[in-house]
């Protein structure tokens, strides 16, 4: 919805769709979507800018502290980056002890809680935001190599956050170009306003929890399909298409039949995506025979469903190429969304300091449906 057709904080206007749409839920300087331009804006910076021309760390600070660091001040974030990038014993126990078909995103979700638990306390702080994200790479580069039967790595001082985490995945440095399409996709992804994981994060700082516990909660809303686990099946539909002759057929049948088309829709954007205008680009330039197929299925569908549904305007998403994308870094299918936590973790930690700044417990009301003075009976009298 846009600005203007919001209501304003303390309104009591209901949302008649449910799921809370319209409903402003609190204030923030951290980010801004635009839904009708296609615009997202953190702290006043338009994102294409920032997807082209700064690193992950920047992009955290100004998320974090409300401008962009000086040269001085990147510095001390990275060495304080370098020098968070630990796994305590007990955790390390944990993760070794995970099966190896435990889903990555529950390795991360589970380091995180045992982190917190060994490491947290008191009123969230900036240094525990720090330290958190510091960690999501190492926890799912460590977990990844160890249900993989190989050795965890240390991480390399000399190496930037996104660089670290291809690096403790494969063992190899890796090249200037996976850098920087992983580094684009982690600037893209760091916040987007008000989303299910924020608003789930921001519930849990109102009760005066822990960060890692808001952290946690976090991750558990991010998990869910309809939230951040589409990229993954994205790469399912496009390998179920299987190849461009087919594509046209398949989409019809997937569209006539009511299956959904992963990739396309958003609850928030009336028109393109900006992200996935940025990551269209990226995964061009990182896998140009993947990109082909991805592409032509992004058009055709696009056509069809203004053909077949011409009232219902639906662009490509963020997920779309984002599955693309990681994919030619070298990220397997159930790595997709952990990673997207790996960039979201700075948007979420944000957010909890911001909302603990100036915090309400948040307690919404519900309508209640169900019935009303109902006459008790005794256990012994029910038939």
């Amino acid at each position: 919805m846009s600005e203007h057709n919001s209501p304003q904080p303390g309104s009591t206007a209901q949302s008649a769709k449910g799921g809370l749409e319209g409903i402003v839920a609190a204030t923030t300087g951290i980010s801004k979507v635009e839904g009708q331009t296609g615009r997202l804006i953190y702290r006043g910076y338009n994102i294409h800018d920032l997807a082209r021309s700064t690193t992950y760390e920047e992009v955290a600070y100004l998320l974090w502290f409300g401008r962009l660091p000086n040269a001085q001040e990147l510095k001390q974030l990275k060495e304080q980056f370098a020098a968070e990038r630990t796994i305590p014993e007990e955790v390390m126990t944990i993760l070794e002890a995970l099966p190896a078909a435990t889903a990555p995103m529950d390795a991360l979700r589970t380091a995180v809680s045992a982190w917190g638990a060994v490491a947290i306390q008191g009123t969230p702080t900036i240094d525990q935001a720090i330290a958190l994200t510091a960690r999501f790479p190492v926890f799912l580069a460590t977990f990844e190599r160890l249900r993989k039967g190989k050795k965890p790595l240390t991480p390399l001082a000399e190496l930037g956050h996104a660089a670290n985490y291809l690096y403790m995945l494969t063992g190899q440095i890796p090249s200037e170009e996976h850098v920087r399409g992983l580094n684009s996709y982690l600037v893209l992804l760091a916040d987007h306003g008000m989303n299910a994981s924020t608003f789930t994060g921001r519930i849990v700082a109102s009760t005066e929890s822990d960060i890692a516990s808001a952290v946690v909660a976090a991750i558990g809303a991010l998990k869910g399909p309809l939230h951040g686990g589409a990229p993954a099946l994205v790469q399912d539909m496009l390998r179920e298409i299987g190849s461009v002759e087919n594509a046209e057929s398949w989409i019809r049948n997937a569209i006539t039949s009511g299956k959904k088309l992963m990739g396309f829709g958003h609850r928030v954007y009336k028109t393109t995506d900006p992200r996935a205008e940025e990551l269209r680009e990226m995964a061009r330039v990182a896998d140009p025979d993947s990109f082909k197929m991805a592409r032509t299925v992004e058009e055709l569908a696009l056509a069809i469903l203004q053909e077949l549904k011409p009232g219902r305007k639906l662009y490509t998403n963020v997920e779309y190429y984002s599955a693309a994308l990681m994919a030619s870094v070298g990220l397997s299918g159930d790595m997709f969304t952990p990673t997207f936590a790996v960039s979201r973790v700075a948007g979420w930690t944000a957010h909890i300091l911001e909302q603990v700044s100036n915090n309400r417990l948040i307690r919404p009301e519900a309508e209640y449906t169900g019935p009303m003075d109902l006459h008790f009976v005794p256990l012994e009298q029910r038939s």
